[in-house]
């Protein structure tokens, strides 16, 4: 099938390169044109594990092109992906602009029949406006169609390859048939592919994520009472995590979800259900839940410390929200950083993947580090904020003789309490007891 992709972000490029993979061929088309023609020199602007090799070897077989100019991306494309940002506002509502905006560019360029398939992440209600806006200047018959997307950034190639499902919200029986057909490739281990209304769809990718940063938050909540109890959360999620009503993942206690989705979507689905006078209080507390627990390795900070920071050297590893990317929207560390520069910390910071993104935003307020041993020179602790696997199992003598004091403020439960206390560290997690 002939495709275009509108928008290479984080979907877009995803979604465009493993759509050439099996066959189609792909335009992808952005109106940056410094970043189009890094693309076409075969530059990856996002780190995402597996895409470079479905990249070069589909821009090296003709099959995955890359234009700024919309109507040649489109003319040739039976299928039409708005892969575009719908950024947060201040009230949480996602920002339809850039949809919209390409949605009446298409209006004025469509001149035969298409689907339109809205990938981004947007309200209900949203392909039924998409419909409007293309139909006020369209003369041909098409179609609007909402296909969300369920990747996880680190997992992101995995996830579209072998997707869990697929949905599909369409009316449409010609749109749908085709749609079966672009898809069919993707599951043929016998995965579902769930058609429904458009609403559905566009409703059920909110509420997917919503409920995962639920668990996330509940857990938080679960194990900010193991430490007042005495309670171990590592034990407690163990003896849930069987139960097969409940499953194993997202239950692993932290210092709060954060990223390009969940924050985004849950307000997004807040706000909507304001939209229609209904009060979702869940997702109010896990939002104030998710906020609080950001910060909350940072009151152990200050306790031990006996609330005084200035001056203090404290080391931290990880950036990005999340290992195997370099995203770091809404990431714990950069608010844990703020703060502690705000008491007067020294800060020297290690992350893999995304300490050129934070430059970018901090410049030289920190020291970032050659690797995670580099920034540990006489520090007074170090902060764990990324669960990256390099950190999983370091050379602790080594940490031990870089730093001023063994001190870990882990806040991803990376280590053993006992082999901790073995090891003769201070050591802070989340939901477990502190080890001396």
């Amino acid at each position: 099938m002939k495709i275009a992709v509108v928008g290479t972000g984080y979907v877009g490029l995803v979604t465009g390169t493993c759509f050439a993979e099996t066959g189609n061929h792909v335009i992808c088309v952005d109106i940056d044109k410094q970043k189009v023609e890094r693309l076409k020199q075969g530059e990856i602007p996002i780190y995402e594990p597996h895409l470079d090799v479905l990249f070069e070897r589909n821009i090296k077989q003709g099959r995955l092109l890359f234009t700024t100019d919309l109507e040649k991306g489109i003319e040739d494309a039976q299928i039409i992906f708005l892969a575009l940002p719908t950024p947060p506002g201040e009230d949480g509502s996602a920002d339809l602009k850039y949809v919209l905006q390409v949605a009446g560019q298409l209006g004025h360029l469509i001149k035969d029949y298409k689907i339109v398939i809205n990938k981004s992440t947007v309200p209900i209600g949203t392909a039924e406006r998409v419909r409007q806006v293309i139909g006020e200047n369209c003369k041909v018959e098409f179609d609007v169609v909402s296909n969300p997307e369920f990747l996880r950034e680190g997992f992101a190639v995995d996830d579209f390859m072998k997707p869990d499902r697929v949905v599909i919200g369409t009316h449409s029986e010609r749109a749908k048939k085709i749609m079966n057909e672009l898809y069919a490739p993707f599951v043929r281990q016998g995965n579902p592919i769930y058609f429904m209304d458009e609403r559905s769809a566009e409703l059920t990718k909110y509420a997917a994520n919503a409920f995962l940063a639920t668990k996330i938050s509940f857990m938080n909540e679960i194990a900010n009472l193991c430490e007042r109890a005495g309670a171990n959360v590592d034990a407690v999620r163990i003896g849930i995590g069987s139960d097969d009503r409940i499953g194993k993942r997202f239950l692993f206690a932290g210092i709060g979800y954060g990223g390009s989705c969940f924050p985004k979507d849950v307000a997004a689905l807040f706000k909507t259900s304001k939209d229609f006078n209904y009060d979702f209080r869940i997702l109010d507390s896990v939002m104030k839940v998710n906020a609080s627990q950001k910060l909350s390795i940072l009151d152990k900070i200050k306790n031990h410390f006996n609330q005084d920071l200035k001056g203090k050297k404290i080391a931290l590893w990880g950036l990005a929200f999340k290992p195997d990317t370099d995203d770091i929207r809404e990431a714990p560390a950069l608010e844990i950083i703020q703060a502690l520069l705000k008491l007067g910390v020294e800060i020297s910071a290690y992350d893999p993947e995304a300490m050129k993104n934070v430059k970018n935003i901090l410049d030289t307020k920190i020291y970032f580090g050659k690797d995670e041993y580099d920034i540990l020179k006489d520090a007074d602790a170090l902060v764990i904020a990324t669960e990256w696997s390099v950190f999983r199992t370091p050379e602790f003598d080594r940490i031990a003789s870089q730093m001023k004091n063994k001190i870990i403020f882990d806040g991803r439960n990376l280590y053993d309490l006992v082999q901790m206390q073995e090891l003769g560290f201070t050591y802070y997690s989340v939901g477990r007891n502190k080890v001396n």
